[in-house]
């Protein structure tokens, strides 16, 4: 059984023959909690029947909905029915084979974006059969220009290669449901919009509001009333107060503990024997959730520990505690129907504005939507506390849908750089032709005003439209990511365009490239370019965080200056640091803050490392793989690499100065301590028994031995005057003094490079402070360091045969050329070899064929 009901409700039942028999797309506005998912879910059973080569996107708003999906699909689909599932998020990021055998992905909008940004080259992207948006209207919010992009794109992709590509929007009721269906290329049928009336379960809204000019004593005051909300309206059944930071959980909670004291029966929200809770109790981490689940109240946000959260969230369902006090991510993410939604106060307080604003409409609806169980209520309650001033304008809008606006504009110029480095559009004409595929456009006649346009004349909107193109292509050349032709109507991207596309990065982030990174700079100062890039920007620096950061300045490494505490890349600079130097951070929210400054430093330094090589700068390229490798491993390049292995700090490294002492052989480092210890456990627990038990030096023993070990051969190929064809020549190393290998100047050659790995899982890198999975792979870098210029970058899996191509001067005599070969996650492993060169003269013109392409000095893969 896929299904635990046997009929489906009346909202499914109008919608299925649509989704079922016809190829349409489909807008699907209905309230919360009226079974949307199985509505995708008959659309994708259509793909599996009629077009069973093809695939299904489901693309959900939040990581936690995509872990929610998988979770039920992984059993659902996969084991009911053998379609493969995947994950495509920040966090997972599988090989391109699963993706290739999977028939369903589920992903975030910027994942998606990202991947279907080169469609032409990825066949998976064009074996898609249908797109499913959940919560499509989220496109008037931060993240909707992702999904404006993403269903232009496929509408553009349907045009030009004549596939039939199906989309699915899934949303709450909307107001503006025409131009969204106009949008998604919905004719007669296939638009269903249901007034917010219809839900499953009947809403009994309370909307109170409450004076007062200052946000926390405003919150404190509302407090009492959210108490006295859960005892008239549900004494006994399982109530969720949404709150706005994760500090109001902890406060509120607290405050209804007071109260519950003043009670006959204190405990009366916990439905449960106090001793079989205090067992759970004692394998609860965080202090604050073990007091108050004693009372039958839990806490939720993202800074709980992950088992913290898990066990918080079973309770509740299992109706063993009945009051559960969240943040309001809780309400996109995880389907917790209640009796009673008490919503505390409709602020949060906005990192980049630094002020607290207003919480989208949309959240507040969703929040109000999970009050009401299909399954077990007859009526739910939503009980929402504002701000007094606000009281009439909830009341309006609670009821009537509400119209959804674009926000494309604000990031328009990074989202129109990735379709110039696509090539969709080539000219100034092919953007304004782009322009007229969104959604954006379609509401700048419905609604002028909201986008600063006077009037809906033609020669009005041309000018508005040609005005906007011209300022975003402004920013673009600025940021030297796109050149206009001279006939100032063809353009073209640069490498730094490509770069910002390939990695998903702001063109603020290049032109920060451009002014800030130079040919000599330190891993400091190197350190300090990646915080100060646009992607950290929004980092949330909340109330009273810059004396926080003040703190922490002071046991970083790096001085900041003290008016800058609460800024938010002087904070992603702090963490970084904090990171490196493995400091106790202040508390939990930290944690996570470190956790999404991480995340993007991958795609920020492989950035800079393109960057460096595309200038041709040598040491700034290598100091950036350095940097690369200490993020990894949360150690400073001064660090000893000894100190990256299990439980090993600076304190224990005389244990390896006294091995090297007795055996001879050079155990300070990690490819001689490998070699050293790899066959002998006994000899590495000899001297390690001073400070750490077995456990413990069985782990450190294991982490040697999975060291990666790379054998290298290396040949030149090319062409000699001797043969008239290209041979390869092998190059013996370490060179003599007197191995020079004679090359004819003015001529293109190539090192051929064989790997052959030994040691552990390449898949697996050992790098437990980093927050994701890491697979093994190295850079090799050839340069002159007597110039400290590059002439070739290559990113290369650990093993194979790889290629490095390099053009020869045009001066005569001899010359070396040093290759380096860098980890990018271990530190201490890399190697480097000297290319000795005798260069003759170039060869007779005749039997040279310009092969050389000077766009591809540097192959960016």
């Amino acid at each position: 059984m896929l299904y635990n009901f046997s009929h489906f409700n009346p909202i499914q039942t109008q919608i299925f023959h649509c989704l079922y028999h016809t190829d349409n797309n489909v807008l699907l506005g209905a309230p919360t909690g009226s079974g949307k998912t199985i509505v995708a879910e008959v659309a994708m059973f259509r793909v599996f029947n009629q077009y069973p080569n093809c695939k299904v996107v489901y693309i959900a708003p939040l990581k936690a909905l995509v872990k929610e999906r998988i979770k039920d699909w992984k059993v659902r689909l996969q084991e009911k029915l053998g379609k493969n599932v995947v994950e495509l998020t920040g966090d997972v990021s599988p090989d391109i084979r699963a993706i290739r055998n999977s028939q369903v992905i589920v992903t975030t909008p910027e994942k998606w974006d990202g991947i279907s940004r080169s469609w032409q080259t990825r066949n998976y992207v064009r074996d898609v059969a249908l797109i499913v948006i959940d919560e499509i209207h989220l496109l008037g919010e931060d993240r909707g220009p992702v999904l404006e992009v993403i269903v232009s794109r496929t509408n553009f992709i349907e045009s030009h290669t004549s596939r039939r590509l199906r989309i699915i929007g899934l949303s709450t009721a909307l107001a503006n449901a025409k131009d969204l269906a106009n949008w998604l290329n919905i004719g007669e049928m296939g638009l269903y919009n249901f007034r917010p009336s219809v839900r499953p379960v009947p809403l009994e809204v309370h909307i109170s509001g409450h004076p007062g000019r200052h946000y926390c004593p405003r919150m404190m005051s509302m407090n009492k009333p959210t108490f006295q909300a859960i005892r008239t309206h549900s004494p006994s059944a399982p109530a969720l107060v949404f709150v706005s930071s994760r500090r109001q959980t902890r406060l509120t909670a607290l405050d209804l503990i007071a109260y519950l004291a003043a009670e006959d029966n204190p405990k009366q929200w916990l439905h449960m024997k106090e001793s079989e809770m205090e067992q759970i109790l004692s394998n609860i981490k965080e202090s604050n959730l073990k007091l108050t689940l004693a009372f039958g109240i839990g806490i939720h946000h993202a800074g709980l520990h992950e088992k913290d959260r898990t066990t918080v969230e079973e309770l509740f369902i299992n109706q063993k505690i009945q009051v559960l006090i969240c943040t309001a991510t809780l309400a996109w993410g995880v389907n917790f129907p209640a009796h009673l939604v008490v919503i505390k106060g409709t602020e949060y307080f906005d990192g980049k504005q630094k002020r607290y604003v207003d919480m989208p409409i949309t959240d507040v609806l969703q929040m109000m939507g999970r009050a009401g169980r299909p399954q077990y209520d007859n009526e739910g309650v939503a009980v929402v506390l504002v701000h007094d001033q606000k009281k009439n304008f909830y009341k309006k809008f609670l009821y009537e849908p509400f119209p959804v606006e674009s926000s494309l504009l604000e990031v328009l110029a990074d989202h129109l750089n990735a379709e110039i480095v696509a090539g969709t559009v080539q000219t100034k004409q092919d953007i304004l032709d782009y322009l007229t595929w969104t959604y954006f456009f379609r509401r700048l006649l419905k609604n002028p005003s909201y986008y600063k346009l006077e009037s809906i004349e033609p020669q009005e909107i041309n000018y508005y439209l040609s005005n906007l193109v011209q300022s975003s292509l402004y920013s673009l050349t600025n940021a030297n990511c796109v050149e206009v032709e001279e006939d100032q109507r063809t353009i073209h991207c640069t490498w730094m365009g490509r770069i910002a596309s390939y990695y998903y990065l702001s063109h603020k982030t290049m032109a920060h490239f451009n002014a800030n990174l130079q040919s000599n700079l330190p891993f400091d100062n190197l350190l300090r370019i990646l915080a100060d890039s646009e992607e950290y920007a929004t980092l949330p620096v909340r109330h009273n965080e810059d004396i926080l950061n003040g703190e922490l300045s002071k046991q970083c490494r790096l001085p900041v200056d003290s008016l800058t505490l609460d800024s938010s890349n002087v904070k992603a600079f702090l963490l970084l640091q904090a990171h490196l130097s493995r400091l106790q951070l202040p508390n939990t929210d930290y944690l996570t803050d470190t956790k999404s400054v991480l995340d993007q430093t991958i795609r920020i330094t492989q950035a800079m490392i393109d960057a460096s090589a595309e200038n041709g700068w040598l040491t700034v390229c290598l100091t950036c793989q350095m940097l690369m490798q200490s993020i990894i491993q949360a150690r400073w390049p001064t660090d000893s690499p000894l100190t990256t292995l299990p439980y090993l700090e600076s304190q224990h490294l005389y244990l390896f100065t006294n091995m090297t002492r007795d055996t001879k052989k050079p155990c300070t480092v990690l490819n001689g301590l490998k070699v050293t210890c790899m066959r002998s456990y006994e000899l590495l627990a000899r001297y390690m028994r001073r400070e750490f038990d077995e456990n413990q030096i069985g782990e450190i023993h294991r982490a040697i031995c999975d060291l990666p070990t790379l054998d290298l051969t290396f040949h030149i190929r090319g062409l000699w005057f001797e043969s008239d064809c290209e041979q390869d020549k092998r190059v013996k190393q370490p060179q003599t003094r007197e191995d020079w290998l004679p090359l004819h100047a003015d001529q293109e050659y190539t090192i051929v490079v064989d790997i052959a790995r030994r040691g552990g899982n390449a898949n697996n890198v050992l790098c437990p402070r980093f927050p994701r999975n890491k697979n093994e792979g190295w850079f090799l870098t050839l340069g002159s360091t007597e110039y400290g210029e590059l002439h070739a970058l290559k990113r290369v899996p650990p093993k194979g045969t790889t290629h490095l191509t390099f053009y020869t001067p045009s001066i005569r005599g001899r010359i070396i050329y040093t290759l380096y070969i860098m980890s990018d996650s271990y530190m201490g492993l890399d190697q480097q070899y000297d290319f000795q060169f005798e260069l003759m003269d170039p060869l007779p013109p005749e039997t040279v064929e310009k092969v050389y392409d000077t766009a591809n000095k540097v192959i960016i893969e």
